[in-house]
């Protein structure tokens, strides 16, 4: 990461980490922004007293922005984009992203359905990773796809601190899926190169503005 690199301010980071995250605990969005847990707690205090943060309590129990503390993070990701003049850097980096992002999706799919080998024209079966040729020409193209992507990472790193970990976590991933987990390909009950690859992409779009649904209209 450049020394360069400009560190947003806490309360962005808070509010931006929920909006990328959906919901998370104090130790997750402390995880998350790099932040001290003791720090974190006292600014989702904050937060929640200026009526932008709730806690979410039942199974699914976590910090969730309100509807106003999505607005004000949004407002402050725009501010931080325009008075640092990086829009443009991050806007372009976010191009390379989606240049490879299909091929990482169709991947995914390659990795959790595979042929049957008894019958070629079948509909693709579920890939229990008995076949060990068939997985590594999938993780053989994962190395491939994480060559690609790790310039962007390092790019989006250089100009804003808080993409700093993702070449990081990617690489640290597909380390597990080489090493003969396959859990941290796609699972989503470990940080999977997946994980990290939709937490990046919902970073970028959050961090510009683009709505998911209308993305490729925006190209």
């Amino acid at each position: 990461m450049s020394d360069m690199s400009y560190a947003s301010p806490a309360e962005l980071l808070v509010l931006h980490a929920l909006r990328v995250q959906g919901f998370a605990e104090t130790a997750e969005v402390a995880a998350v922004t790099r932040l001290d847990v003791d720090a974190v707690e006292a600014h989702l205090a904050d937060l929640e007293a200026a009526g932008l943060v709730r806690h979410r309590e039942g199974r699914l129990r976590g910090w969730m922005l309100t509807s106003d503390g999505r607005t004000h993070g949004e407002d402050l990701v725009v501010a931080e984009l325009d008075s640092t003049g990086l829009r443009d850097e991050v806007d372009a980096a976010y191009r390379c992203f989606l240049n490879i992002n299909q091929a990482f999706l169709s991947l995914c799919t390659d990795w959790q359905m595979r042929p049957d080998p008894e019958d070629p024209n079948a509909e693709p079966m579920v890939n229990d990773h008995t076949d060990l040729v068939y997985d590594g020409e999938v993780v053989d193209r994962l190395g491939k796809t994480d060559a690609a992507v790790q310039p962007v990472c390092a790019t989006l790193a250089g100009v804003l601190d808080r993409f700093g970990d993702y070449g990081d976590r990617l690489a640290g991933a597909l380390d597990r899926v080489r090493s003969g987990d396959p859990d941290w390909f796609t699972g989503v009950m470990v940080d999977s190169y997946h994980r990290v690859w939709f937490e990046l992409h919902e970073n970028l779009l959050a961090t510009l503005g683009i709505d998911r649904a209308r993305e490729h209209a925006t190209g």
